[in-house]
């Protein structure tokens, strides 16, 4: 039996779940492990540079004359507040305009220290509901904004390193069965 062949290094940001498709990875490619890992877009841009991962899920990185992108499907911007802040009475479909943001203290962020501050009162964030969803707590509560852009989750990998594996990959994400043409 051949030896195994080293991990193909895919990174995520906050709120995309790759699950469905290491799952499709590990049924074809039982000789190479996926190794799935989280990261910031910063962390998994110099990732992909140095070649340390091979392919990376990122929110609005946009293909250029380094990387290549796919893009995958849009999220829906939602604001976090504080349970009991002023947000908290609207119903949970409806929606905060950019007029109601206008007055608040309006964090940066879309982490875990965003939504303790959003917790602690001292503002509210921006961020897609993948995100608010993911960062949930008792103690907030995620409304959607609306007239807002939605966020945009792509596949990225370097031009120069369109390897066999992210051929492979990409024709798991895109959904290509395992006998296609296509890899």
């Amino acid at each position: 039996m051949p030896a195994p062949l080293p991990p193909f290094t895919v990174l995520f940001v906050a709120g995309v779940t790759p699950g469905k498709w290491a799952r499709v990875w590990n049924e074809r490619m039982r000789r190479q492990r996926l190794e799935l890992r989280p990261a910031t877009t910063a962390e998994a841009l110099a990732a992909l540079r140095d070649g340390s991962a091979g392919a990376a899920f990122l929110r609005d990185v946009p293909a250029d004359d380094e990387f290549s992108a796919i893009r995958l499907y849009e999220e829906a911007p939602v604001v976090v507040a504080a349970r009991d802040h002023l947000f908290s009475a609207l119903g949970t479909g409806e929606s905060v305009g950019p007029e109601e943001l206008a007055g608040e203290n309006v964090l940066e962020g879309q982490d875990a220290a965003a939504v303790e501050l959003v917790a602690a009162g001292v503002g509210v964030a921006r961020m897609p509901q993948s995100v608010a969803r993911a960062l949930s707590r008792r103690d907030v509560i995620a409304r959607p904004l609306r007239d807002t852009a939605p966020t945009t989750i792509s596949l990225v990998w370097p031009i120069d390193r369109t390897t066999p594996e992210v051929q492979a990959f990409i024709g798991i994400v895109r959904g290509r069965t395992e006998n296609s043409s296509r890899g």
